[in-house]
């Protein structure tokens, strides 16, 4: 079976889904030119947890967990099927870093949401995995290669976050203003860091980044990244999708093959 890329995607606000745009033109085509993996596995954002936890139940339910959104937005169903065989698997290769499977957890808009762009079918068995913020980068990278096997089983890794995640300036700018300048800094310095495969660059983030602090107030939309990278083994990775909305999110898609 071929490896699978592993993959970072900026999934942005739940209006991705309704907001005509090009990352959503993007994640649309991307799901269609990858191979076809047999699960995916999907370490996001809005999850995050002392230690890795993973969702196990067979159906899992789609979780509306944002505020403030059109109300079409809470009717959107991803009925994806769970794997609880492969969270298993999953936090058979996490042990010792204090692996837990939570039976009752559904998948919630850091998944379903890039995921129904990419498969809207929701055919494709999805597995959760969560984050934890108060871990450093390194931790995440480590945490990753823990996963790499699987990418030879077929399934797809993907970290969902945003490459830059400031909630306290973007209602400041409109859904299609350009770039605001430290966005754009921080992101094109975290694309160069990506394909040089400068895990050192990576892992000191908060210290190397130029205004890495600003972009992201808090870690975890970042830290799906270092997941993904790990997955990866630390490679030279590329960016194959460069956009913003409201001037500060940028929505770059990474893959690491």
């Amino acid at each position: 079976m071929t490896e699978l890329p592993s993959l970072f995607v900026s999934h942005g606000a739940p209006t991705l889904l309704t907001d005509a745009g090009p990352t959503r033109d993007f994640l649309a085509d991307l799901g269609r030119s990858l191979p076809r993996p047999r699960a995916i596995l999907c370490a996001s954002a809005h999850w995050t947890t002392a230690d890795p936890q993973l969702t196990g139940h067979p159906a899992p339910a789609t979780i509306h967990d944002f505020y403030g959104f059109p109300d079409p937005l809470y009717q959107v169903e991803y009925p994806a099927p769970g794997d609880p065989d492969l969270a298993a698997e999953v936090a058979a290769l996490l042990d010792g870093l204090a692996p837990a499977v939570d039976p009752g957890r559904g998948l919630d808009h850091g998944a379903w949401v890039p995921l129904k762009l990419m498969y809207p079918a929701a055919d494709l068995p999805v597995v959760q995995l969560s984050v934890a913020p108060a871990r450093d980068p390194a931790w995440h990278v480590e945490l990753g290669r823990r996963l790499r096997p699987l990418r030879a089983r077929g399934v797809l890794v993907v970290g969902s976050g945003s490459a830059t995640h400031n909630l306290r300036d973007y209602a400041r700018h409109p859904l299609d203003a350009p770039a605001q300048p430290y966005a754009r800094a921080f992101a094109d310095w975290l694309s160069d860091a990506v394909a040089a495969g400068d895990l050192d660059a990576l892992t000191d983030v908060w210290a190397r980044g130029p205004e890495a602090r600003r972009n992201h107030p808090t870690p975890e939309h970042l830290i799906p990244l270092h997941v993904a990278l790990g997955a990866a083994g630390g490679a030279p990775g590329r960016r194959l999708h460069d956009a913003y909305t409201y001037g500060v999110l940028s929505m770059a898609v990474y893959a690491w093959d």
